[in-house]
């Protein structure tokens, strides 16, 4: 695909190919500075990428959903994230059928019973105490950070049950209704995500609507023996391939022109010839590393065999390494466009702004590298690695 202002070089899959997928990206393109202006994806635009196939994907194919391969998702999150970093943040929880896969059936028959295409969102921490009562948990507190709860038709809560033997932390999923949002999302940065808080007051959450994050799934289909949590930080890792890929080919159509000061057009200049190829083979380092083990722990998993530790350590290395590597980027085509890009309206803002927050979310972390080193080393990595 060539680059544009429309059609970043990103590589189709067959859902991105799609009349559907299409019309979507158009309608977040016209519709980008309002999600910035509401700091929100609005439930309309949801209803959008319901369409383009974004909340199927990840719904088990018995319950009428897709199912796909996650490289085949991940190239749909990194195309609409190089159209608008928001939207492809809020777009990328279309993966969370992969938490939901720890339900018990009968509990995933009953939420897909109208449709396969759901949009869960989830303020998971921190951890609330809940006490276990006659029907349940009863649910009460505050989470932080729940990215798309305004368009959600699902919402979950992260709980300690604290009874004993109870190990992991788990997750009780509660309807919108049952949810109080409490709108204080103000970041510089993914705007668009609508990150609020959620309060929940004495809710009975029924124990077959709660599930550990990451626990066994009750769904036998090759993408639930995929690793949940490094596919949790490879959706949100593959929203800076895109913002980068967008940055990248901004700057490159703009050397054709002049500076402020009317000095020699820009790919005029050793500097910028310079930094644009060295920023496109870092990009395109990163992206092949990105794919090549998510496809290569899939088959695996397709074919029957443990993903392993090593591999599943592979996922989240690449994933860091790619949230980061696309900041780089991003932070590149900044320097490099010059003066005119320090204004408030200039397209680069934003994409700076967006790119310089995914590295910050705790499954995108510096310690990361430090657990990958780890195993790579034949070394004991940090509790809870990979």
């Amino acid at each position: 695909m060539a680059a544009g202002a429309d059609s970043p070089t990103v590589p189709e899959s067959a859902q991105c190919a799609a009349p559907e997928f299409a019309a979507m990206l158009a309608e977040v393109a016209r519709r980008s500075a309002e999600f910035t202006e509401k700091r929100h994806v609005p439930k309309d635009m949801v209803a959008e990428f319901k369409k383009a196939g974004v909340y199927r994907a990840s719904t088990p194919r018995r319950f009428g959903g897709d199912a796909l391969p996650p490289a085949r998702f991940l190239a749909m999150i990194e195309r609409i994230s190089a159209v608008d970093g928001s939207a492809g943040w809020v777009a990328s929880f279309g993966f969370s059928g992969v938490y939901l896969a720890a339900l018990p059936l009968e509990t995933l028959a009953e939420l897909y019973a109208d449709g396969p295409d759901l949009a869960f969102a989830g303020g998971l921490f921190p951890i609330q105490p809940a006490e276990r009562v006659a029907g349940g948990f009863e649910v009460s507190g505050r989470w932080r950070f729940a990215s798309g709860c305004l368009g959600a038709d699902l919402i979950g809560v992260g709980i300690g049950t604290g009874e004993p033997g109870a190990g992991r932390p788990r997750t009780a999923v509660l309807d919108p209704g049952q949810v109080r949002v409490v709108e204080n999302w103000d970041a510089v940065g993914m705007e668009g995500t609508g990150s609020h808080d959620l309060a929940v007051d004495g809710v009975v959450v029924p124990e077959e609507r709660t599930f550990v994050r990451g626990g066994a799934p009750s769904v036998d289909e090759p993408l639930y023996r995929y690793p949940t949590l490094a596919y949790a930080a490879q959706v949100l890792a593959v929203v800076n391939l895109g913002v980068a890929r967008a940055a990248l080919d901004q700057v490159i159509r703009d050397g054709g022109g002049t500076g402020v000061t009317g000095a020699p057009r820009l790919a005029g200049r050793a500097y910028y010839r310079m930094g644009v190829a060295k920023a496109e083979a870092r990009l395109r380092a990163a992206r092949a590393f990105f794919y090549e083990i998510t496809e290569e722990v899939y088959d695996a998993v397709a074919r029957g065999e443990e993903a392993g530790r090593e591999r599943t350590s592979l996922l989240r290395l690449a994933a860091t390494h790619a949230a980061r590597t696309g900041f780089d980027v991003v932070r590149t085509a900044y320097q490099l466009a010059g003066t005119g890009a320090a204004a408030s309206d200039h397209a680069l803002q934003r994409r700076l702004r967006d790119a310089s927050v995914v590295p910050l979310h705790a499954f995108l972390g510096e310690g990361i590298y430090d657990g990958a080193g780890a195993v790579l080393l034949g070394a004991e990595p940090f509790p809870g690695y990979p």
